[in-house]
């Protein structure tokens, strides 16, 4: 089961890196070049990696429903913070 759970993780940032790929093809609004992807994809294969080593490692259900919530809203903010630069730090560019 746990293979199979790490497969799907990892197929599902696969599949989100994607989005952006194939949208490249057809506007000129998404402009992504390779350090985009990568670093895209560090950040998304390793919140995947991370809940994955939450699931396999903590036994109380609460404590993992914690962890993974703390991970994915930190996710959710390094995302936000590079997309748009919400905190206008310098990790941006700004």
């Amino acid at each position: 089961m746990t293979n199979k759970r790490l497969i799907i993780i990892l197929s599902i940032a696969v599949i989100l890196l994607s989005i952006p790929f194939f949208a490249m093809q057809f506007t000129d609004e998404v402009n992504w070049d390779i350090m985009d992807f990568t670093i895209m994809g560090i950040i998304l294969f390793g919140t995947g990696l991370l809940c994955e080593l939450v699931l396999r490692v903590v036994k109380s259900f609460h404590n993992r429903v914690i962890l993974c919530g703390a991970i994915l809203i930190i996710f959710f903010l390094i995302w936000a913070e590079l997309a748009v630069g919400i905190f206008g730090s310098p990790f941006t560019g700004s």
